[in-house]
Order: structure tokens, then C-alpha cells, then sequence
């Protein structure tokens, strides 16, 4: 109170004394003894009063809504600034979105008081997160009546509920009913004011494309932009990275940072690592973060995480852990980051270690911390422990397993060849399994070469997801593998009849900042030539070392001497012969896979890591492999074979 200490009588008698008063409170309790006091004083019939505790009460720091709409409803009079604050600060509460609707409703039907310009926008914002589609469209007649559908501000969230209730329709109506220039968007700009509004039309537009996924759309109107902001760049790179198109989330970015008279802001190198991380540019990574330090964008929780999660993905582990020990460390997501950048690179004991800290910083697990927990055991084969960590997930922490946990247990289990074990499990789960639990078990059987099983769940995946190629080239490979190529020739003319095209095999290695990306039997890389020159080179050497192709990895009916030729283009060996050709001696290379490393490739590897005096860095599907001194970190688990075992039936996709 004591904020509020000032003459009794002088306050009951000075018209012009309160307002101050109330906006020098600083929480909840002052602004009740304030009001209290103009309650016991009957100063509350004041509207000017009355609306500035309102606004206290709805929108400050320590706002409290609850009290705000009690108060909001003791007001004998209330003007337009009441209703709107009242429907403002319902907009901006969760869970309080439909109340906003309705308190706007209550405002048009007394009809004392008409809305206006600040009215409408909290009211569309409420729709819009809602996607209440129908609702929009009432408050858009509303926004004709009262006469607001020239109002800039109001056009702008209109715009914006109907790109959030996915009408893009009724928006692109709306919007080349606004912008100037309807024939030419090039002609947007006409004066500064009016081209700023433009410019928001547009990137709400452009929101819009992206949220449907016409991402053609969204480029178009984007390149077709006389005048950007940074939204407009930030919404154009996230869209790309969202939807899976990194390259091209990558190739607007370097635009941007090319622009006299743009910057990348904070949103935007959270928008583009994701894309940086998936085709494992650390060079351009190493560029963002070193940017983020100059322009003294502030690195915290959601940055450090998205660049420690750059850094492992990139290959560059060490690099992760530093960057995670100079952020705050109250965050689960940022623990979650990093646990899971150690498990993808196989460092099961960090990964435990780390978890061990942070229980002792006083933050549980999460789900995500146990699918990281879970995948560390799997890589490393440490089944009791897996098992250990799952009851411990449920019965001392309390979590309930996702589908999730239990692929992660499959996927533990498949590895270590309990694959009836695995396939009881999958059968006795409490959700309905889905086409990555079945796949994680089909990847066991390939590994273990369990043609039994395996048959049985391709056929269930073919079921489950007809279109997916996996199950088929599978079960084609395990025809093969038994020299059944009548089977064969069926699974392929049904995937011919289904048109089901098997994923080709696809590597990226970053080479001075420029990121080269190689098919199977890729030809047409500019250095093609010199590549190919390696790559003879390279299998030149891998002989004189002893190393027999491993032609069981292709099941295609041909002879010997093509399948080792097969073998010698998978896309990582292309990708690594260019590395070699282009970079200096003993430097290392990070290459990225779309598929599962090969047992040929990775037995070549580690002889030419060895052979080349290089450190060979291989993310595939999976996990990170790094090659070194003709060795691999994940110490061949699951990959050496009885000699006792049927032939392998594993994918030749390169």
C-alpha cells in the first residue's frame, strides 16, 4: 500500500487525482488495496477510474484476468476502450480465446457502444488461432457494417484469420482487393506508408502458401516483391526448412545475407540451422553462429539449442558440447538437445553422464530425453540397460511410453537379434503400431537375416503402407537372397503396376561452404571426370589392401564383375572420392546419407580413412559413423555376421 499513500479527503474531493496513483502499482495486491480504496470512497462509478483499473488488471505484468473481467463487470458505464481491453487480453489467454468471441458478441448486441479499429483486430486474432472459419467470416460482415473495411490495421488481421483457417481463397480475394497495383505486385510501393502496409499484405500471403504447402505460390509472390522486410525473408526460409526443402531454404538465406540493406535477425538463424543441420553444413553453421556472436544477437535457450543441435548434426560433436555448456541450464529442451546429438554419435556413456547432471539440476526427463536414452542403448547394444531405462521411464518417473519408446525398444531389441522378443513386444503394445515400428523391425531382420520374420512383417507393411517402397524392395531383396528371383520379378512388377519408385541413394559433403549433392552412379557433377578418376584410384588401392567386394549388398540378377561396378558408385563413395579431390591432405570430411550405410561401404570406409590418412565423417539414417585409423565408432555392432547365417538381403540403393 504503500505505493498509495496519499490524503483520504484530498482524493475524495479532487476529481483529477487517482489515475496516477493506480499506475504506480507494481502487483496484484497494490492495484486491490487501490481499488478497494476508490470502492470505499464511491469513486469507482468514475469511468476514467474504473477503465484504468481494468487495464491494470487485464494487461500488465501481473495481470490477473479473473479479477479484471469482475471488475470489468461492477462498471455501470463502459466505453469502447473497456470492451476492447477486456477482448484484447481474452485474445491473448489460451485458453480464454472463445470467451473473446463472445464478450464481442455481448458488445454488438447492447449496442451502447459501437466497436471500432481496435475492436476487430483481437476479435480475428481469437478466430484465427481458433481456425473458427465460420465465426471469421460473421466478424467480417461486422467489419463491412460498421464501415472499418478500408482500415489498414483491421484489413491486415482479416487477411491474416483467413490464411489461418486455410482460405486461401477468400485471402487472395481480400488481398488483391487491398494491395495497390492488382495487375503488377511490383507496383506495390506507390509511398512509404501505404507500402509498408503492402509489404505486410504480402508476407501474410506468403504465410499463407506456405501453410498449405504451395510453396510455388509462396516463391512467386515472394520473388515478385518490390519491397521485402525481414519477415518476409524469415518466412520464406522457414517455410522451405519446414517442408523439407533445405537447399532451397538455404539458397534464400545466402540471398538475404547478401542484401545491402537487410540482416538476419535472431528468428531467422532459428529458421535456417534446421535446414543447415539435415544437409550437415557446418561450414555455414559455423558462419551463423559466429555471425549471431557479432551482431550480438542474444544466444539463449532456443538459439543455443537450435545451434547445438547444428553442431551434432553436423559431425562436429565437441563443438555441441561446448556451445551447451556456456548456455542456462534450466531448460529440459536444451538438456534434450544434447543428449540426443551424444546418443546419434554413439557416445552412450556421455549420454549417461549427461543425464545424470541434469536429474542432479534439479530437471526431469522428459519423453524425448528417454527416446534419446533408449536410442543410445540400441547403438551400443546394451540391451539390460535399455530395458532398465524403459521401467525406470514408467514406474519412477511416471511417464507413459509413446509409440515412440516402444520403436526405440524394437529397435534395441531387432539390433541385438531378440527379434521374437521384439515382434511380441510390437503385438502387445497398448497403441495400434505403426509403419516406422514395423520398419525399425524389418531393419533387425535384414541385419540378422531372419527371412521368416522378415517376410512376415514386409507383408505387413505392405498392408499398412501399400505405397511406402520399403516393404517391397525388402521382400524383393529377400527372394533374392534365397535366389527366388521369380519372387522377385513379382514384387517388382507389382511395385511397376503400383508405381512405386524405391529411394535412391543421396549424399551431401560441404566443401568450402558449397554443399554437393550426389546420386548413385551420379555423372553429372561438373568434376565428374576427375571424380571417376578417384574413385578408380580408390578401388586401385582398396585391392592391393585386400578388400573383396561385398557383392551379397547387390541383389540383382548379374554377374560378379557388374555388381562390384554397382558397389563402386554408391553416392558416399562419390561424395567421398570429391571430397578427397578438393580438399587438402588429412582433412577431414563429413559426409551426409538419406539412407542406411551399406555393409560394403562401411568396410570400405574404414580403409580408405586409413589409407588416406583421413578422418571420414558419415551420418547416414540412422546414427553418425566416424571412420579413423581403419576403424568405425560404432565398432562394427550388428554388422559382423555368422558364417553360419543365410545370405544377406540388405538394400543396394547406394
Amino acid at each position: 500500500m504503500n505505493a498509495f499513500m496519499f490524503q483520504t479527503n484530498t482524493a475524495c474531493h479532487d476529481p483529477h487525482i487517482g489515475v496516477p496513483q493506480i499506475r504506480t502499482c507494481k502487483s496484484m495486491r497494490e492495484l486491490k488495496q487501490v481499488h478497494a480504496f476508490f470502492v470505499k470512497t464511491a469513486r469507482t462509478h468514475d469511468t476514467t477510474i474504473a477503465t484504468e483499473i481494468l487495464r491494470l488488471g487485464a494487461t500488465s505484468d501481473f495481470r490477473d484476468i479473473g479479477y479484471a473481467l469482475s471488475v470489468f463487470d461492477q462498471m455501470p458505464n463502459r466505453n469502447c476502450f473497456a470492451w476492447n481491453t477486456v477482448i484484447r487480453a481474452l485474445a491473448e489467454t489460451q485458453d480464454r480465446l472463445l470467451d473473446a468471441f463472445f464478450v464481442f458478441c455481448k458488445m454488438v448486441t447492447e449496442a451502447t457502444v459501437e466497436p471500432n479499429r481496435f475492436t476487430f483486430p483481437s476479435v480475428l486474432k481469437a478466430c484465427a488461432v481458433m481456425a473458427r472459419f465460420e465465426e471469421g467470416k460473421q466478424v467480417h460482415g461486422l467489419v463491412l457494417k460498421f464501415g472499418l473495411v478500408n482500415d489498414e490495421f483491421v484489413v491486415t488481421n482479416l487477411l491474416r484469420m483467413y490464411v489461418m483457417c486455410g482460405s486461401m481463397d477468400d485471402a487472395h480475394v481480400l488481398f488483391y482487393r487491398n494491395v495497390e497495383g492488382v495487375d503488377d505486385v511490383r507496383r506495390l510501393v506507390r509511398e512509404e506508408r501505404r507500402g509498408e502496409f503492402n509489404v505486410v499484405l504480402c508476407n501474410v500471403m506468403v504465410d499463407g502458401y506456405v501453410r498449405v504447402g504451395n510453396l510455388k505460390a509462396a516463391r512467386d509472390l515472394f520473388d515478385r516483391m518490390a519491397q521485402r522486410s525481414v519477415v518476409s525473408w524469415n518466412v520464406m526460409i522457414s517455410g522451405y526448412a519446414q517442408n523439407g526443402f533445405y537447399r532451397e531454404a538455404i539458397e534464400v538465406f545466402r540471398r538475404m545475407t547478401q542484401m545491402r540493406d537487410m540482416s538476419p535477425n535472431r528468428v531467422t538463424l532459428i529458421s535456417v540451422l534446421p535446414a543447415i543441420s539435415r544437409l550437415g553444413a557446418l561450414e555455414l553453421g559455423k558462419w551463423v553462429h559466429l555471425y549471431a556472436e557479432k551482431s550480438k544477437i542474444r544466444i539463449d535457450d532456443v538459439l543455443g539449442s537450435a545451434l547445438v543441435d547444428m553442431y551434432a548434426k553436423c559431425g562436429s560433436i565437441e563443438k555441441a558440447i561446448l556451445v551447451f555448456e556456456e548456455l542456462p541450464q534450466n531448460n529440459v529442451i536444451t538438456w534434450n538437445v544434447v543428449i540426443s546429438g551424444l546418443a546419434m554419435h554413439g557416445k552412450a556413456n556421455d549420454v549417461f553422464n549427461y543425464l545424470s547432471r541434469m536429474e542432479k539440476c534439479g530437471i526431469s526427463p522428459s519423453d524425448v530425453t528417454y527416446i534419446a536414452i533408449l536410442s543410445a542403448c540400441s547403438h551400443a547394444g546394451l540391451v539390460d540397460k535399455g530395458r532398465s531405462f524403459f521401467n525406470d521411464m514408467v514406474n519412477r518417473v511416471g511417464l507413459e511410453p509413446k509409440i515412440e519408446h516402444y520403436g526405440c525398444m524394437v529397435d534395441l531389441l531387432g539390433r541385438a537379434g531378440y527379434l521374437e522378443e521384439a515382434e511380441q513386444l510390437i503385438l502387445s503394445m497398448p497403441m495400434k503400431p505403426d509403419d516406422v515400428i514395423w520398419k525399425a523391425l524389418l531393419g533387425s531382420c535384414k541385419m540378422h537375416k531372419n527371412i521368416e520374420i522378415g517376410t512376415r512383417v514386409a507383408e505387413v507393411l505392405m498392408q499398412l503402407a501399400p505405397h511406402d517402397s520399403g516393404a517391397y524392395v525388402a521382400l524383393s531383396n529377400m527372394y533374392a537372397s534365397s535366389g527366388n528371383w521369380d519372387g522377385v520379378a513379382e514384387v517388382r512388377l507389382m511395385m511397376k503396376d503400383m508405381d512405386i519408385r524405391k529411394d535412391p541413394g543421396c549424399s551431401w559433403i560441404e566443401i568450402d561452404g558449397v554443399t554437393h549433392e550426389f546420386l548413385v552412379e551420379d555423372d553429372s557433377h561438373p568434376r565428374a571426370k576427375d571424380i571417376h578418376s578417384m574413385l578408380k584410384e580408390i578401388s586401385n588401392k582398396l585391392s592391393l589392401e585386400g578388400h573383396m567386394p561385398d557383392t551379397t549388398q547387390v541383389l540383382l540378377k548379374m554377374d560378379e564383375k557388374n555388381k562390384e561396378i554397382v558397389l563402386h558408385y554408391h553416392s558416399e563413395k562419390i561424395a567421398v572420392a570429391f571430397g578427397l579431390i578438393s580438399t587438402p591432405p588429412k582433412t577431414s570430411l563429413c559426409i551426409v546419407k538419406n539412407l542406411r550405410i551399406c555393409e560394403d561401404c562401411h568396410s570400405s570406409m574404414k580403409l580408405i580413412a586409413k589409407m588416406y590418412e583421413r578422418k571420414i565423417v558419415i551420418r547416414d539414417r540412422k546414427r553418425f559413423h566416424h571412420f579413423e585409423h581403419g576403424s568405425c565408432s560404432c565398432m562394427d555392432y550388428c554388422r559382423v555376421v555368422s558364417p553360419s547365417t543365410p545370405p544377406g538381403f540388405t538394400n543396394s540403393n547406394g
